[in-house]
């Protein structure tokens, strides 16, 4: 035990650091805009960007929402727990939260902290390929966390893929919408995120469908069938993959589109019960997947098992086709004076048409059998 704990000292010191202080990191007399993770930064009010002669800070943006109403959103790419510090103090983050937004590597959920709420979404892209292989990359996986509150939206994004920037555009071309608040940012991410689920899940499919029809297809003249277990076990993997970023999001998706919760505006509430139908299609998408590989992986080890057995009946008929020839060779190649037909002047050609006959006569029953 004493062990364990000299290991535990050594391997989290950091953590009981930020316990105690979470944002001791953190200089009140510097802006937390000075981050380079900040990728946007702006003020809506009555559904509308406000303009402020230029980028905002998040120090600014804020000191604007709290004179004038409306909310901020704050975008930022993979920031450092420096980077970040400052502006989770700047709105009060949870430590929690916080060290979960800059380490990710977490599973989807949803959890309250105070008048915050905070949700990690696992963001799917589908990786394009010429042909699948046994070590073809399918879908690459990144994180989105949200932070949404009554007067912001802090979104923070890791991995290459997931960028907003879209997203931000359309809902500035429906002020009616953003109107609603910080809620239907929250809602508008959630439907990007299960939207690009679909689209990776329509495309996946179509590589199952190829690899389906590989490995039921007759092989070619002369050559092998045109998949392997290889390839069907890579992509058990990636849909492996999918699947840990698709499941744990339904429970998510249910408390915000059942549950009352003072962050989320009715109206809003409504339309997470349109994305969690959605996740639901693509969850039944991904089991669906998964026992279909299943079943081709056992079809193809079957046929492999089948092959072999072919090619074991098509020795063995052979080996029972040239037993002929060497029994009667074998017989005829002892060296005794006293032996039948050895002095007959047709005994030769008698013998080898024997041998013929036997053996066409075999060779046209195993082929009849479907030996051969």
């Amino acid at each position: 035990m004493s062990m364990i704990r000299d290991l535990r000292a050594v391997v989290r010191p950091s953590l009981r650091k930020r316990s105690a202080s979470p944002y001791n990191a953190y200089d009140p007399t510097r802006d937390p805009s000075a981050s380079t993770a900040v990728v946007d930064c702006a003020v809506y009010r009555e559904g509308r960007r406000l303009e402020g002669g230029g980028r905002l800070t998040p120090r600014e943006a804020m000191r604007r929402v709290r004179e004038d109403g409306g909310f901020a959103w704050i975008g930022l790419h993979e920031p450092t727990e420096s980077e970040f510090a400052g502006i989770a103090a700047e709105f009060g983050l949870h430590p929690l939260a916080v060290e979960d937004a800059v380490d990710a590597h977490q599973r989807p959920k949803l959890e309250r902290y105070d008048d915050t709420l905070f949700a990690v979404f696992k963001t799917i892209h589908y990786v394009e390929h010429a042909e699948l292989t046994a070590t073809s990359e399918v879908v690459e996986t990144g994180e989105l966390m949200c932070f949404t509150g009554r007067d912001f939206v802090i979104t923070v994004r890791h991995g290459g893929q997931g960028s907003l920037r879209n997203l931000r555009h359309r809902l500035e071309s429906d002020p009616e919408l953003l109107a609603k608040g910080p809620s239907a940012v929250l809602h508008a991410i959630a439907d990007h995120v299960v939207d690009g689920y679909i689209a990776v899940a329509d495309a996946v499919e179509l590589d199952i469908d190829q690899i389906e029809i590989d490995v039921f297809s007759p092989p070619a003249k002369g050559g092998t069938r045109g998949t392997d277990t290889g390839r069907v076990y890579q992509m058990k993997r990636e849909v492996l993959e999918f699947k840990r970023a698709v499941t744990p999001l339904a429970r998510p998706l249910q408390l915000l589109s059942e549950r009352p919760m003072r962050l989320v505006d009715p109206d809003i509430q409504k339309y997470f019960r349109d994305v969690a139908d959605h996740l639901a299609r693509v969850q039944e998408q991904v089991v669906g997947f998964d026992e279909l590989l299943n079943s081709i992986l056992q079809a193809n080890l079957a046929q492999a098992t089948v092959a072999q057995n072919e090619d074991m009946r098509k020795i063995t008929s052979w080996a029972a086709i040239i037993a002929v020839p060497t029994a009667v060779c074998g017989v005829y190649g002892m060296n005794f004076d006293h032996m039948p037909e050895l002095q007959w002047r047709y005994g030769y050609p008698m013998v080898l048409t024997a041998i013929i006959g036997t053996c066409f006569a075999i060779h046209r029953t195993l082929k009849r059998n479907g030996w051969l």
